[in-house]
């Protein structure tokens, strides 16, 4: 029986952002039904918005859960690290490694 694509574990590695860190929305996030207090559906993070992580939890012993906290919203939204990008830290684009060697000569 085939289960579907199996997923990275991410929490083999260590977390991408840290507390305290500096970080910017990359998705709009929508309230899928988590959000206490909210109906689903509704915005609770858009593209750009920047916050700071405050804590970092794991999902399903699979993926990290980063709290961030929206200061201009005074809410806290938990945001996996595809939805996030640092403004503290300098990040790599992805496939910077494999373009490395691009060029070279063997």
């Amino acid at each position: 029986m085939w289960l579907g694509r199996e997923q990275e574990v991410e929490i083999r590695r260590p977390p991408r952002f840290m507390p305290g860190e500096r970080v910017r929305a990359t998705r709009h996030i929508k309230n899928d039904g988590t959000y206490p207090g909210r109906k689903i559906g509704e915005n609770l993070v858009r593209k750009g918005d920047e916050g700071y992580v405050r804590d970092i939890g794991t999902f399903l012993q699979q993926f990290f859960i980063y709290a961030v906290e929206w200061v201009d919203r005074g809410t806290i939204v938990g945001m996996r690290a595809r939805e996030l990008m640092s403004l503290d830290k300098v990040e790599a684009p992805c496939g910077a490694e494999s373009n490395a060697n691009e060029g070279t000569v063997r």
